[in-house]
């Protein structure tokens, strides 16, 4: 489906509001839209509910989508904004605070609904961030803000106003595999219903509802009292050992665009903004190169080189040789799910030995021949070049091999630096779409962390041929991990590890490892081939 013209005008123009002149928006491309309050709700509505009719079933397209908003106030009682997000679609609020951003209605995921019933386990590859909602809902049953997600769809410095529900309970049997929220609050219940695994991080509740398999907070001022392995199922932790919130466009009070560094925390619960400014620093939009997906491997490095942070705004980026990251501090901040493809069997992104570098908000894709990995953190497995109080960051980091299209690659992600953060991170050998199956989309494994003092929040890594995860770092924090052991393999004799060991462990730690911790950790298993 092609976009009008005029729904891509919201993005290129000069916009005066709460009595400032905003300087013209950067070229973000034709498909970052961003809205101001001056606009009515039926004209914001035209725009995104065209979005919202092309992505909700288009799992494996290409079409990619960042919705901006501007601070003010979006909606009123009388006509609320309320409207759907679907595939690749990132929506997002533009204010230093959630609460610059006020949207009066629901930003909502519903079930698909299918020959076997209405369900949310597909859902992936969508997010919300830096925004107020008061839940305004007509609808007969959609009383709440609903986010009915499964794996790769994070919320993040959310302020609701409201109930929320993590499942879509107006449609049955409402099955949902997710989820990710960090650095938020929530005024009323959250409904985890069918919620089969969750992670709360760094965030404020008031109520929640259950759980299922392994919900687990961290951090999270009001979490339900620790009951694991009892009904519930429920981890809970006071604080997070340490944490970084992912950096995010906003606009300041000149009207200039600039990304924000949220501060390092130690020991830390609740959410950054809550009680006045989140700690941290401002870059201004000048110090960023703006990628758009027609440029080259060559040219992003170049920029990188000259000392550029980087902005990937969305699309698919075809790449003929590996993205390279070598400056301390780098930010490399993904718009609307861009997504990278190694073309000639070479890793997608390196990063060098270096301290504070900052990734997130990207899909890395497998390409038409196999890559060794598609991201590398850290040249060497060496232990130099880090630093524990300016740590690298991975955050909304996702890999596919297949699914989108027909892909390899040995590993997904390897973490060679030490004082590694990983937050919401899913790697998956995709079960269902384009070019899937066992001697097809092959992939050994999703994470192999060789660096020491690494600390993880919500590893979701599915499907994998050997070992999920493998951890050869001393000093590793595992907070959250799910995982489902591949659907496929052909017979046992192809899943064996050794002679007499059948399978292959979802989290292996090495037998050198003498300090290692685990809280949440879950694997789950169905084979529907030749193992049983």
């Amino acid at each position: 489906m092609h976009l009008p013209h005029r729904f891509a005008l919201c993005c290129l123009i000069s916009i005066e509001t709460l009595g400032l002149v905003r300087a013209t928006p950067p070229d973000f491309g034709p498909n970052v839209m961003i809205f101001d309050p001056s606009m009515s709700t039926s004209q914001i509505l035209t725009t995104v509910d065209a979005i919202a009719s092309q992505q909700i079933s288009n799992q494996f397209g290409t079409q990619r989508y960042a919705l901006l908003f501007l601070p003010g106030t979006y909606g009123s009682t009388g006509t609320p904004l309320t409207f759907q997000v679907g595939y690749y679609t990132a929506v997002a609020g533009l204010g230093s605070s959630p609460n610059d951003v006020v949207v009066n209605g629901s930003i909502d995921v519903y079930n698909q609904c299918g020959s076997s019933g209405c369900v949310a386990l597909t859902n992936f590859w969508r997010s919300l961030s830096n925004l107020n909602i008061n839940v305004i809902n007509s609808s007969a049953c959609n009383t709440a803000e609903f986010w009915a997600v499964s794996q790769a769809a994070p919320m993040r410095r959310v302020h609701v106003n409201g109930v929320t529900t993590l499942m879509d309970y107006c449609t049955s049997p409402s099955y949902a595999s997710g989820g990710f929220i960090s650095d938020s609050e929530f005024d009323d219940t959250v409904t985890n219903g069918s919620q089969q695994q969750w992670l709360v991080r760094n965030s404020q509740l008031d109520g929640w509802s259950n759980g299922v398999w392994n919900q687990v907070f961290s951090g999270a001022v009001g979490a339900p009292a620790q009951s694991f392995p009892s009904a519930n199922q429920y981890t809970t932790l006071a604080t997070s050992p340490v944490t970084r919130e992912e950096p995010f466009l906003y606009v300041d009070s000149a009207g200039n665009f600039k990304v924000f560094v949220p501060a390092l925390q130690r020991n830390s619960s609740g959410t950054t903004w809550g009680s006045g400014p989140a700690p941290g620093s401002s870059i201004p939009i000048t110090d960023f190169f703006i990628a758009k997906p027609t440029d080259s491997a060559a040219t992003i490095n170049l920029a990188l080189a000259l000392g550029k942070n980087l902005i990937l705004t969305p699309g698919i980026y075809s790449l003929a040789e590996p993205i390279f990251v070598l400056w301390p501090d780098t930010v490399v901040l993904g718009l609307g799910f861009p997504t990278l493809v190694p073309q000639r069997g070479n890793a997608s992104m390196i990063v060098a030995n270096v301290p504070g570098v900052k990734l997130s908000g990207i899909i890395f894709d497998a390409g038409p021949l196999n890559s060794p990995v598609l991201l590398q953190m850290g040249l060497l497995p060496i232990h130099l070049g880090s630093n524990p109080n300016d740590p690298t960051l991975i955050q909304d980091v996702f890999f596919r091999i297949g699914g989108a299209t027909a892909g390899k690659a040995t590993i997904s992600l390897v973490v060679n630096s030490d004082n590694v953060i990983l937050d919401d991170i899913w790697a998956w050998r995709a079960d269902h779409g384009t070019g899937v199956g066992w001697t097809d989309n092959t992939a050994d494994t999703g994470v192999i962390v060789n660096g020491n003092n690494v600390t993880a929040y919500g590893l979701f890594v599915e499907h994998y041929q050997k070992y999920e995860v493998v951890c050869n770092g001393n000093g590793g924090t595992e907070i959250f991990f799910q995982n489902e052991m591949p659907y496929d393999p052909p017979s046992q004799a192809a899943w064996t590890e050794a002679p007499g060991v059948d399978g292959w462990a979802a989290f292996k730690v090495a037998n050198n490892v003498t300090i290692f911790k685990g809280y949440g950790m879950g694997s789950y298993s169905f084979f529907n081939q030749g193992v049983t």
